[in-house]
């Protein structure tokens, strides 16, 4: 028979899976639980009525968070030469070449971003069988892939995140930390959904979204209305 935590059992009773919120509620909602010892994040939840074999249904887009993520994000930057100097200048953790690649080929991703100049991209394709399914590999659409490496590092830093459909339809990411103020998660997930309404594909007809959901990392699903 499975045990059921005390700190489970409050939170069965306070909250209600069954209700649809308002973005602003369900903060709150969460916010009043009962929470672990660590810094939850605080995750979002999108189910959306597309077809995902339809590349032209596919949502990909870009998005800066007024309050941040929360993580301290850890950016490596692909660049030769002079650039080196800027991205380290500007923040990067790690910048440099053939020293890095060698490194990732390896099997190293103990960072969350990856930048690179657009020369350095036909050195990165034998990478991508690594980066690709960690999300990454730089991408020009992403804004990764450039020669302005010191304003893709200050983006990354203030809190940009990409989000794109999974194989499921389903879109999921982090957009916050529990230790945030109600108003700072509120707006940060607000942000989210205007950028994600925004990225609707042109040949989407009738509903787009089916369903949101908010959460912390060891909590509970609470339904909400964009």
């Amino acid at each position: 028979m499975v045990k059921i935590s005390k700190r489970m059992k409050k939170i069965t009773a306070q909250c209600d899976t069954a209700k649809t919120y308002s973005i602003k509620d369900a903060v709150a909602a969460l916010k009043e639980l009962p929470h672990t010892k660590f810094d939850e994040s605080v995750e979002l939840a999108v189910d959306l009525d597309i077809d995902p074999k339809q590349s032209d249904q596919l949502v990909r887009a870009q998005v800066v968070l007024p309050h941040g993520t929360g993580k301290k994000i850890r950016i490596v930057v692909l660049c030769r030469g002079e650039t080196e100097k800027i991205a380290k200048e500007a923040g990067a953790d790690y910048a440099g070449a053939d020293e890095i690649i060698q490194k990732i080929s390896g099997g190293w991703t103990d960072f969350d971003v990856a930048i690179a100049t657009p020369e350095m991209m036909r050195d990165l394709a034998k990478l991508g069988k690594i980066l690709g399914p960690r999300g990454l590999m730089p991408n020009p659409k992403s804004g990764t892939v450039t020669n302005d490496v010191a304003k893709a590092i200050k983006e990354s830093k203030a809190g940009k995140v990409e989000f794109k459909t999974d194989k499921q339809s389903g879109i999921r990411l982090s957009v916050g930390k529990i230790s945030f103020t109600a108003e700072q998660l509120t707006e940060n997930i607000t942000t989210v959904t205007h950028a994600l309404l925004a990225a609707r594909p042109a040949s989407v007809k009738g509903h787009f979204v089916k369903n949101v959901f908010i959460s912390t990392t060891m909590g509970p699903g609470l339904k909400v209305s964009i």
